[in-house]
């Protein structure tokens, strides 16, 4: 039985070049196919913070077996940032990958035994030690990072008292300021232990984005969208704030799954992935998200939430195409399908925007007379995706006449649709 591992690298700012020469791999483990470095999101030059690896192991084990594999990424002209530098920082780290032939994997669709329900409203109870969540581990510190910059935290601080002291209350141009400047002090905390006092400036600066929604509604949404990534920064910033949103659920003889809950919060965008790497089951319902670009990031990802949101199209849907092991998608209660012109496709960098070559998606729903130019960006959305469950009621689109027809076409691996039992 083929097994596959992904090894996801994140990166301070997007790079290119990533290759089996640039990137060593020793693994003790049997693995089929050569292994490609694929960047999970794109620029139009080809740099990405993200980079993906995909280990497809063949070892068979009768019993519960570790192997270890060993990452090396040494100093390299390969790999290249957008500035144009170098890169010069050498990393080595080593992980275990345990392999039973008793427990279903993620990637299995055998895992989805049963329909899975949502319920935000319910306490999140803990289904297992949160302990054993990795958190700490999962990030690489360079060693030529600096210490806390005693200079430029006074010269942030005095900028701050000065904008603290403008007799203007109003003014967006000093609120705005003063929350880069918060902000800008609150980076240089958190490379030490100061998490109180890096708080504390994040708190001011919510306050401003707040603020500013209110004063400037014209630029409502770029407020909206900077307040998310100061909560989202928040939430995931340390272990015990984080752990308040964090569980691991055992369903029968199924592997855990590491399950995090950021429901109702008014997040309209999503940042900081590089913190969710781990995350099997993700809770996003009930915010304000108008696309799910940069959960890409999460290759481990098997169930996610993103029902009662502002999605209006499957082309903010695209970096979900990215993600092998995702096999519960919750849309239920978007806006897809209710707005005749799609504008994520002007400020969502997705593929779907362009890829306009015949597929084997569009020749199927053409022998069943469905209207591919109606349903261009579903079919490519759908023909990527190995689902066992779909809720996607309350969206205009799943009331077209032969949308479920599509789905179902497109994905055979389908068991329940919108709570219904297809297979």
């Amino acid at each position: 039985m083929e097994r596959i591992v992904p090894i996801v690298l994140y990166f301070d700012e997007p790079v290119k070049g990533l290759n089996p020469s640039s990137v060593k791999l020793k693994p003790d483990l049997v693995f089929g196919k050569e292994i490609q470095w694929k960047p999970l999101s794109v620029t139009d030059s080809g740099y990405s913070n993200c980079w993906a690896a995909h280990l497809r192991i063949t070892n068979e084990c009768s019993s519960s077996q570790q192997f270890s594999v060993e990452v090396s990424i040494p100093c390299s002209e390969d790999i290249v940032s957008r500035s144009g530098s170098h890169y010069n920082c050498p990393v080595h780290f080593t992980f275990s990958i345990e392999l039973d032939n008793h427990v279903d994997t993620a990637e299995d669709i055998n895992l989805i035994r049963d329909p899975i329900s949502w319920g935000c409203s319910e306490p999140f109870q803990s289904h297992g030690n949160c302990n054993d969540i990795p958190l700490d581990q999962l990030k690489v510190t360079s060693a030529l990072v600096q210490e806390d910059s005693k200079w430029h935290f006074e010269r942030l601080s005095d900028e701050i008292d000065l904008f603290r002291e403008l007799p203007d209350d109003n003014s967006k141009f000093v609120k705005l300021t003063l929350a880069r400047l918060l902000l800008a002090c609150a980076a240089i905390k958190s490379r030490g232990r100061s998490l109180v006092e890096r708080k504390g400036y994040c708190e001011e600066a919510l306050g401003l984005f707040s603020d500013l929604i209110h004063l400037d509604p014209s630029h409502k949404h770029y407020y909206e969208d900077e307040r998310s990534l100061v909560l989202m920064d928040q939430l995931t910033c340390d272990m015990e704030t984080f752990m308040k949103h964090c569980s691991v659920q055992v369903e029968g003889n199924s592997a855990p799954l590491n399950h995090v809950r950021l429901c109702s919060l008014s997040l309209t965008r999503i940042g900081y992935a590089e913190r969710l790497l781990w995350v099997q089951v993700l809770d996003l319902s009930h915010n304000s998200l108008r696309s799910v670009e940069g959960l890409e990031a999460l290759q481990q990802l098997v169930c996610l939430n993103v029902s009662n949101n502002r999605i209006t199209s499957f082309t903010a849907l695209e970096s979900l195409t990215k993600i092998i092991s995702l096999k519960v998608l919750d849309l239920s209660f978007n806006e897809i399908g209710a707005h005749s012109i799609d504008t994520t496709q002007y400020i969502c960098s997705s593929p779907f925007s362009h890829e306009v070559e015949a597929c084997e998606g569009f020749e199927e729903c053409q022998k069943k007379n469905i209207n591919v130019e109606e349903y261009w960006a579903a079919i490519l959305f759908f023909k990527s995706l190995k689902l066992a469950q779909l809720d996607i009621k309350g969206n205009a689109v799943a009331s077209r006449e032969n949308f479920r027809t599509l789905v179902m076409i497109l994905v055979p691996s389908l068991k329940w649709l919108d709570g219904e039992c297809v297979h």
